[in-house]
């Protein structure tokens, strides 16, 4: 495996165990790649670009479709986390260019979700992915999927640049990611990261009231009965309004 092929193995694991739950009990498996093991690429120019792949649909037996330049084979695992186990799987591929794509799931015990806000597991997540690369965020911004919470951010650094969505539907976050060298680019990120669509996904989760968390709503303690789930804005529809900015919040 390249040295940015094994970076992004890095981002990827962290954003599937990092994300909102990420503790030293938590993080069992996957957490030895870091950037320190890894040289320089991304101020490293390559040769001449070559033609882009073509994306294409795949649909997952998880109950989502998305837009990849190939049909990636999933890897699946769980995660131990003080609260349960975390359900993971991740699809990852890469370009005539290098440039790599991701999409990740990480499916939490209810009652994890249900005790802490949704903004607890998506800013996790950029937080894990900015501290791996050693970088700093470009830019950011709320954004949802079918009325549910997400968030899409652009991570820079020496090691190289990602671009990536966020989003929490009912116990499951989802995670794109594209991997670049910046003086490449990457043509085809917008269409990737904007394909995802979801099938038959399950109401929002209402995290439960501050007062009723018994662990002051840490996330990953998973002390708090789940909450009441709520219902989706126009879930279980075609995705009409992938990475859409959210409204101001006043």
């Amino acid at each position: 495996m390249s040295s940015l092929s094994r970076l992004f193995a890095a981002l990827v694991t962290i954003s599937l165990i990092g994300a909102a739950c990420a503790t030293k009990e938590g993080a069992t498996s996957g957490g030895s790649s870091t950037v320190e093991e890894l040289p320089n690429e991304g101020s490293t120019p390559t040769d001449e670009a070559k033609p882009q792949a073509e994306l294409q649909r795949i649909s997952a037996p998880e109950g989502f479709n998305v837009m990849f330049p190939g049909n990636p084979q999933p890897q699946r695992g769980k995660v131990a986390i003080p609260g349960g186990e975390v359900q993971t799987a991740a699809w990852t591929i890469s370009d005539p260019n290098g440039v790599l794509y991701s999409i990740s799931t990480a499916d939490y015990p209810e009652k994890v979700v249900a005790a802490n806000p949704a903004a607890a597991f998506l800013n996790e997540g950029k937080t894990g992915l900015v501290n791996q690369l050693k970088g700093t965020i470009k830019a950011e911004e709320d954004i949802t999927l079918q009325g549910y919470p997400g968030k899409s951010f652009t991570v820079s650094s020496d090691a190289g640049e990602v671009r990536a969505r966020n989003f929490l539907v009912g116990p499951r976050l989802y995670t794109l990611i594209v991997l670049y060298n910046p003086s490449i680019g990457a043509p085809q990120a917008d269409q990737f990261l904007s394909s995802l669509e979801l099938v038959n996904p399950p109401p929002a989760i209402t995290p439960a009231s501050a007062g009723s968390a018994t662990d002051g709503g840490t996330a990953g303690d998973a002390g708090t009965p789940a909450g009441d789930a709520g219902t989706a804005t126009d879930a279980g529809t075609p995705a009409g309004d992938a990475g859409t900015p959210a409204k101001p919040r006043r």
